[in-house]
């Protein structure tokens, strides 16, 4: 299989983990290692982003900040940053020539500051499969895969991402079930 780094995987009504139902996640890194995907409509009930940078003696803007994210049942206490590519970190893992990745405190504080990307996605957690488990998931038709879009991630609301993430593929999510099957 080709790596889906950069792809969304769209969770349909198949999906048997109840973690992921109704779920985005923009893969980050898929080789034969593994994959490393984040999810990006699943906002934090409890922690917001003004308990993030007052936890780390940061600045906090003015106006109102965005949601903190759950990217994943992984390391729910590491914090990733999924930014646009007009944002400077020296260490980041640049996924696409417009979105990049980084865990750096530095640029978090750049954010805190106003001096950070346009557009970016704060993630608490990230999702995780072994070497052939998200094929294996592929095959039991959990997911759909779509190229990601930069509209997607970071113009579009929350409640909104699941669906329109699919539709832009001309793809009805919410009927997918109902068409699919194996060979």
């Amino acid at each position: 299989m080709e790596s889906l780094t950069g792809y969304f995987l769209i969770s349909t009504p198949q999906m048997p983990d109840p973690r992921f139902q109704e779920q985005v996640v923009y893969i980050c890194a898929h080789n034969e290692e593994g994959a490393m995907g984040l999810v990006i409509n699943n906002p934090h009930p409890e922690i917001t982003l003004l308990d993030v940078l007052h936890g780390a003696n940061m600045p906090i803007p003015e106006g109102v900040l965005p949601p903190v994210y759950l990217g994943g049942p992984v390391e729910m206490e590491a914090g990733f940053i999924l930014y646009s590519g007009d944002g400077k970190s020296r260490l980041s893992l640049e996924i696409t020539p417009e979105i990049h990745l980084s865990r750096d405190a530095g640029l978090l504080h750049d954010i805190a500051l106003g001096k950070g990307p346009e557009h970016f996605l704060f993630m608490l957690g990230y999702a995780g499969w072994a070497p052939g488990q998200l094929e294996a998931e592929l095959m039991d038709n959990g997911w759909l895969t779509v190229p990601g879009d930069f509209d997607v991630l970071f113009n579009t609301p929350d409640e909104e991402k699941w669906k329109l993430a699919a539709g832009r593929y001309g793809i009805d999510i919410a009927v997918f079930g109902d068409v699919i099957g194996n060979a």
